[in-house]
């Protein structure tokens, strides 16, 4: 057989060949079956082969798949975009403008954000403040924004210094304050920044609701986000949540923010806005925010060539009325507490288990060498990468994380099945996950941190 020339992750790792799907479900060739744990990279949010979603992509593509934006406008694109508008439910309308993911979606973002004060005569507000522990996107544009710091190294020298404030992460609180006596340092650390740089030189804030990938899920205190809104408002700079992995309903709510009641300006989707079933993400930009733009060049200036493409267009606005129609962001909210509480109880026991925490069907899980100084493995050690492998081995996919200090020396995985998933489905990928987490701890029993091969009882 001809060797492989796909580029993937990994070039020295040989992948399974995946070859369907069924609910929560993934086969491969051998036959094997996997939990999908994670929905991919967070995504599949109403599992594999959904037969609703299937007839709707055939149904388009009967009709047309492509136009170009500069020539057509569609049906489904217009449809999707007044109910992504709806489900925000805000007390102004929101515009949408379609891209093919979520790197796209924030980078879009960042550009409207400068485009609106360039509209309105305000040429120096051109920088975007975002937080460490942070990931946006792959692209250059998003790769600038995002306080990832692993994914950022190989491209230092070209990127924009947009991470100037500290997430707000409660387990390593980076003030070594604790919560509430703490004021909401972190969020206190925002107007600091402001004030350095200049509130004239910045067009917007971008944060995760919740921090996915380069965090593991942190979630922030009560008041964090409310303090956010303010500053933003005393200092005329717009806020962008980026609800690329957190939006539609993945953390029990529509989108993140609607946790703590806060509505940004501008917002970025992507994954779980088509389940995973074709290539789309979005932009969605306020009527406050838009208002220059349609009195001035009254154009975006971004663009892609599948932008709003028809295709994908019905296939997400499928994808969103059968989560509103089988109420799944209810679903969501339960089966997620319960998720959380069984995840807790199983674990709680285990010595290397730093922390378990989660909205919804999205849960962290931090590993630690240490609990009581919440000290981390060494890198070398690739705690993090034994887990997910051990994990498929035993046929559960979970998704890797960052955690730590400034999220680069730390080990975390994603917990966040399919909406769909049920009570008995959740026992099972609870039992799996347990085994796997018990059978590393004895592997790491008697290695320090650093690696060395002593025996743990004698350090503690």
């Amino acid at each position: 057989m001809k060797r492989s020339l796909l580029i993937k992750p990994s070039m020295k790792e040989e992948y399974p060949t995946v070859t369907h799907g069924e609910g929560i479900y993934l086969y491969d060739k051998e036959g094997k079956r996997y939990i999908d744990g994670s929905s991919g990279a967070v995504t599949t949010s109403i599992g594999h082969g959904v037969p609703e979603i299937i007839e709707a992509i055939h149904d388009q593509a009967k009709k047309v798949s492509f136009v170009y934006r500069s020539q057509f406008t569609s049906e489904p694109a217009e449809q999707l975009a007044q109910k992504l508008n709806e489900l925000l439910d805000a007390d102004e309308d929101y515009w949408s403008f379609f891209v093919n993911s979520g790197s796209e979606a924030t980078e879009t973002a960042m550009k409207i954000a400068i485009q609106h004060w360039q509209e309105k005569g305000n040429f120096k507000k051109n920088k975007i403040l975002s937080r460490w522990i942070s990931y946006h996107g792959i692209t250059l544009g998003a790769l600038s924004m995002s306080g990832h710091v692993s994914r950022r190294e190989r491209f230092v020298s070209i990127l924009e210094d947009y991470p100037s404030v500290s997430a707000p992460y409660c387990y390593h609180c980076s003030f070594n304050l604790t919560y509430p006596s703490c004021q909401l340092a972190c969020a206190n650390e925002i107007e600091t920044a402001i004030k350095r740089i200049g509130p004239g030189e910045i067009a917007a804030f971008i944060a995760e609701p919740i921090i996915g990938a380069a965090g593991g899920v942190i979630i922030p205190p009560d008041g964090y986000y409310q303090q956010v809104r303010e500053i933003c408002n005393k200092y005329d700079i717009l806020f962008i949540a980026d609800e690329v992995m957190t939006g539609i309903g993945r953390t029990g709510e529509m989108f993140g923010l609607h946790h703590w009641g806060v509505q940004a300006d501008i917002i970025a989707l992507g994954k779980g806005m088509s389940a995973g079933y074709t290539a789309i993400a979005a932009t969605l930009a306020s009527e406050k925010v838009m208002k220059p733009i349609m009195l001035g060049s009254n154009s975006i200036m971004s663009g892609h060539t599948y932008s709003a493409n028809p295709q994908s267009a019905a296939t997400a606005m499928a994808v969103l009325q059968y989560i509103e129609k089988n109420q799944l962001v209810q679903k969501v909210k339960v089966k997620g507490e319960y998720l959380l509480q069984k995840l807790r109880g199983e674990l709680v026991s285990s010595k290397i288990v730093g922390h378990i925490r989660g909205k919804g069907l999205m849960i962290g899980v931090e590993f630690v060498f240490d609990k009581s100084t919440k000290r981390p493995f060494e890198k070398n050690l690739l705690i993090t990468n034994k887990i997910v492998e051990k994990a498929r081995k035993k046929g559960l996919l979970i998704y890797p994380s960052s955690a730590g200090q400034e999220g680069a020396h730390g080990d975390a995985i994603i917990i966040s099945p399919p909406f769909i998933i049920t009570i008995n489905q959740i026992d099972e990928l609870v039992s799996i996950f347990r085994d796997v987490v018990l059978e590393i701890e004895k592997e790491v029993g008697g290695v320090e941190p650093d690696g060395t091969n002593t025996s743990r009882e004698k350090n503690e």
